[in-house]
């Protein structure tokens, strides 16, 4: 699949099918947000990967009580590293994680898999659950299954409405 017909057509996720994601595909899933790009090259990300069922239903309840999350094959915490420590967490490192774990939702859409961004948890309850350090931040629980919907393209603005040419405001023609 294309970068850009995998962009047209991905969609968020929330009902899956039972089944485990091969570790070789897992692997090309990973290695997407490795390779993503992040401010001076820092990659101030960390990942916690959930393959039990177990715990993957333990997270969905963490997560607001979203049960369908207990359906996914893999959950993963995505983590920004330590505030702390400016040389690390420079005022972007949150967009750094962010553009990581979109790199992972492509790849796994491109791959057969559907995923959906969570942002309703407790995090200090994932921290304790997940062993986080305290001094970094959960930034997303991210689910990845086998897709067993096919939910609608949702309506988009029209680019006139988003986009201006060389000023705010100007009318971009394209």
């Amino acid at each position: 699949m294309e970068v850009i017909e995998a962009i047209q057509t991905r969609r968020s996720i929330r009902k899956y099918k039972k089944g485990m994601i091969p570790d070789e595909d897992l692997k090309k899933i990973l290695t997407a947000a490795q390779l993503a790009p992040s401010a001076g090259n820092k990659q101030p990300w960390r990942f916690v990967v959930v393959r039990e069922p177990e715990k993957i239903n333990e997270l969905a309840k963490i997560a607001n009580n979203q049960m369908w999350i207990a359906d996914a094959s893999v959950v993963i915490a995505a983590l920004a590293m330590d505030k702390g420590s400016p040389e690390i967490y420079p005022k972007w490192v949150e967009r750094d994680v962010m553009i990581a774990v979109e790199h992972m939702v492509l790849a796994a859409w491109s791959l057969g898999y559907g995923s959906c961004w969570v942002g309703a948890f407790s995090e200090e309850k994932v921290k304790e659950f997940l062993g986080i350090p305290e001094n970094m931040t959960v930034i997303v629980l991210l689910p990845i299954g086998i897709p067993d919907h096919k939910p609608e393209a949702r309506p988009r603005k029209p680019l006139s409405e988003i986009f201006s040419s060389e000023k705010y405001g100007q009318t971009l023609k394209i």
